[in-house]
């Protein structure tokens, strides 16, 4: 199939005509160059990143399916600096993340639903912070960062575009059918890819839904409840009863599952289930029944929750969280909490830094309105809001528009926030500001 594509390729490429010269317009170039590849290094600077450093930065946002644009660009760009990025994102039409270098300063912004101005603000900062006086490395560290928060996909044409230009000599049928053979390849491999990601992450979720129904089996063997038992009534039975269908519902969920967002039926019959053994305990034990409570946020495992507490993630800001009496008891001490982690590519990881499968895993323990407003700022929290994700009631998101969605022109200035800045980030507002660029 790949040769077939490389023919298709060279016939369309024979077809082109050269486009007449056009005067020069910096960050329509780049807007132009950007609805094809997530990287643009204008020729007049390409000494400022290299190609290899280029393409493997596009190749980390394209693996990360990411809706986010990178843009080196001389310092006289035909526009006031405030204005680059407003321009270069209403030129390119595409709602995503933009990271631009401006001559010796480094500017980022992004749709809101996107990623949000704080999230911005502080990738910024910190890739600010991580290299001082270099405006490459800022760039390259904030879309790294940038490209495994943001909400969205990356867009259809990175995939499918082909650099067509005019039909030249041949009757413009003939190219639409080669277009339309290039594009439809493409499309399928695009679909085997997206099959076989959802495959490996089912396979990775797999494991860590496994140990979570067997830790589940375990707790219901060491309460030892015998239904038969004379000291037991019919409201313990009905828990126990509760209890033993959805640990069956888990396994045969699991058991059924064939993409990751099955595995929501599986945590949610968890997460039932505990609480109903929760309840049963205290039935037994003559303790007050237990109010239904979300589970303990750090690991669903310990059950539900007893307390709300404050917790701060790192490079975010401080919210309320529901967490079980051991890590509440640990918080208040001034110790971690004993959080989830688990496997990923990048090592070991709390659940909410761990990657798109676990979206639906943790959706089905916390319910689809809370656990967005417990990670914002966190890698799961923002998925939560991409299409498809359970927490956006339309797909989209209050903006009505997610990462890699074609908008155009039609932004606002709220939707869209970020801009240019060295220590003080343009005023230290967020917006693009009358600071300018660092460095200037």
């Amino acid at each position: 199939m790949h040769r077939f594509l490389a023919l298709l390729l060279a016939l369309l490429a024979a077809l082109l005509t050269v486009s007449p010269a056009r005067a020069q317009d910096t960050v329509g170039d780049a807007a132009d160059a950007l609805r094809e590849r997530p990287v643009y290094i204008h020729p007049e600077v390409r000494g400022q990143m290299s190609v290899d450093r280029a393409n493997a930065l596009a190749a980390r946002i394209k693996d990360a399916d990411s809706p986010v644009f990178v843009a080196v660009l001389p310092a006289d760009s035909g526009a006031a600096a405030r204005d680059v990025l407003p321009n270069l994102r209403s030129r390119t039409g595409i709602a995503g993340v933009y990271a631009v270098r401006l001559g010796n300063g480094f500017g980022a912004a992004a749709d809101a639903r996107v990623l949000s101005a704080r999230a911005v603000d502080n990738l910024r900062r910190a890739a600010v912070g991580a290299h001082p006086g270099n405006a490459t490395d800022q760039l390259v560290t904030f879309a790294d960062a940038a490209a495994g928060q943001a909400g969205g996909s990356a867009p259809s044409g990175w995939r499918d575009s082909t650099g067509i230009g005019g039909p030249g000599a041949l009757t413009v049928g003939v190219v639409l059918l080669l277009i339309l053979g290039v594009v439809l390849f493409v499309r399928q491999c695009g679909r085997l890819r997206d099959a076989e990601r959802a495959r490996v992450e089912l396979a990775r979720l797999r494991s860590v839904v496994d140990e979570d129904i067997t830790a589940y089996g375990e707790e219901m063997t060491r309460i030892a409840f015998d239904p038969a038992d004379p000291a037991a009534d019919d409201a313990m039975r009905a828990d126990y009863q509760k209890a033993l269908d959805a640990y069956e519902k888990a396994k045969s969920r699991m058991d059924a599952a064939g993409v990751p967002a099955d595995v929501r039926g599986v945590t949610k019959a968890l997460e039932e289930g505990r609480f109903a053994l929760t309840t049963l305990e205290a039935r037994r034990t003559g303790a007050p029944l237990p109010e239904r409570r979300p589970p303990c946020f750090f690991d669903p495992g310990h059950g539900p929750s007893t307390a709300d507490v404050e917790w701060t993630p790192p490079g975010a800001a401080p919210r309320t969280v529901p967490a079980c009496t051991a890590d509440a008891n640990l918080l208040a001490a001034g110790k971690e909490p004993m959080t989830r982690r688990v496997d990923t590519a990048r090592g070991p990881q709390p659940y909410w830094n761990a990657g798109p499968a676990y979206v639906p895993w943790a959706g089905g323990y916390f319910g689809g309105g809370l656990l967005p407003a417990l990670l914002v700022g966190t890698m799961l929290g923002t998925m939560m809001y991409a299409p498809g994700g359970w927490a956006a009631t339309d797909g989209m998101g209050e903006s009505g528009y997610a990462g890699g969605d074609h908008t155009g022109a039609d932004f606002g200035p709220g939707d869209f926030d970020g801009g240019f800045g060295g220590g003080d980030f343009g005023g230290g507002g967020g917006g693009f500001g009358d600071g300018g660029f660092g460095g200037f």
